[in-house]
C-alpha cells in the first residue's frame, strides 16, 4: 500500500510538471497553424540618377514605382534622395530622405486614399575588388514615420519605428569593351525592426536578389533582376511571400 501510494504521488508530480509543457506546445502549434502567407507578384520599375559633384561627393536620386501583377493594381511609389561621400576606394557613407506613397498592400483591396511614409536613412558601405569580382557590404539605419490610418482614411499622427538593414552583395564582371559592360549581381539582405511600436515583427523581411546589368555607354545602364521577398507583418502571424521582377535604369551625370 505504501509503495502504491508513493507511485501515485510521483505520477501526480510528473503530471503537474508536464501539463504546463503540453499546454505551451499546444499553444505554439495552434499559433503556427494560424500563420497566413500571402503570395504576390509585383513589378518594380526604377529610375536611378547619380550626379557626381567631385571625386568625393555625389548626389543620388531615385524614383521607384511598384505595381501588382495579379491582379494589376498600384502598390506604392517611392522617391529617394541622398548625399554620399567616398572616403577612399573601399569605404563610402551616405545620408538622405525617402518618401513613400502606399496605395495598398493587397491588390484585392482598393482604397480611395494613400498612406504616406517619411523616412530618414544613413548607411556605411564597404567594398573591395578581387579581379572580376566585387564584394559589397552595406549596413543601413532607417527612421520611419508612417502616417496613421484607418480602413476609411488617414487619421492624425504618425507611428515611428527603427529599421536596421544588412546587405551582402557580389558582382561578377562577364566582359567589358570600351564603354560597355555586362555583369551579374547577387545579394542577400536582412531587415530588423525596433522601437516602442514594434511588438510581434522584430524580424521584418529577407530579400534575395539576382540580376544582370548591361552598360549601354559610360552614362546609362539597364538592369533586370528577380527579387524574392519574405516579410513578416505587424500581427506576427501574417506574412508576404513576394516574387518581384525589377527593371532599373541608371543614369550617371557630372556636375
Amino acid at each position: 500500500m505504501k509503495t502504491h501510494f508513493y507511485t501515485n504521488k510521483k505520477i501526480g508530480r510528473y503530471n503537474s510538471l508536464l501539463n504546463p509543457i503540453l499546454l505551451f506546445l499546444c499553444t505554439l502549434s495552434s499559433a503556427q497553424n494560424e500563420k497566413k502567407v500571402d503570395h504576390q507578384n509585383i513589378l518594380w520599375i526604377r529610375y536611378y540618377n547619380l550626379l557626381t559633384v567631385n571625386d568625393n561627393w555625389s548626389i543620388h536620386t531615385e524614383f521607384d514605382n511598384r505595381v501588382f501583377l495579379k491582379p494589376i493594381a498600384e502598390n506604392l511609389f517611392v522617391f529617394r534622395i541622398q548625399g554620399r561621400y567616398k572616403w577612399n576606394s573601399n569605404i563610402e557613407t551616405g545620408a538622405g530622405f525617402t518618401y513613400f506613397s502606399v496605395y495598398t498592400q493587397d491588390p484585392k483591396q482598393d482604397f480611395d486614399f494613400e498612406i504616406p511614409e517619411y523616412r530618414g536613412q544613413q548607411d556605411v558601405t564597404y567594398k573591395f575588388n578581387l579581379k572580376k569580382i566585387t564584394l559589397n557590404q552595406r549596413l543601413q539605419v532607417e527612421e520611419r514615420f508612417i502616417h496613421n490610418a484607418s480602413k476609411t482614411g488617414l487619421i492624425d499622427g504618425t507611428t515611428f519605428s527603427w529599421r536596421f538593414r544588412y546587405r551582402l552583395q557580389t558582382e561578377f564582371q562577364f566582359w567589358e569593351k570600351e564603354k560597355q559592360y555586362l555583369k551579374a549581381i547577387v545579394y542577400d539582405e536582412i531587415m530588423l525592426n525596433a522601437g516602442k511600436s514594434i511588438f510581434y515583427n522584430t524580424f521584418d523581411q529577407n530579400r534575395i536578389y539576382a540580376a544582370l546589368q548591361y552598360g549601354i555607354n559610360k552614362n546609362i545602364s539597364v538592369e533586370l533582376g528577380y527579387l524574392k521577398s519574405f516579410q513578416q507583418r505587424p500581427s506576427g502571424v501574417d506574412y508576404f511571400n513576394r516574387d518581384i521582377i525589377r527593371l532599373s535604369i541608371f543614369h550617371k551625370m557630372h556636375w
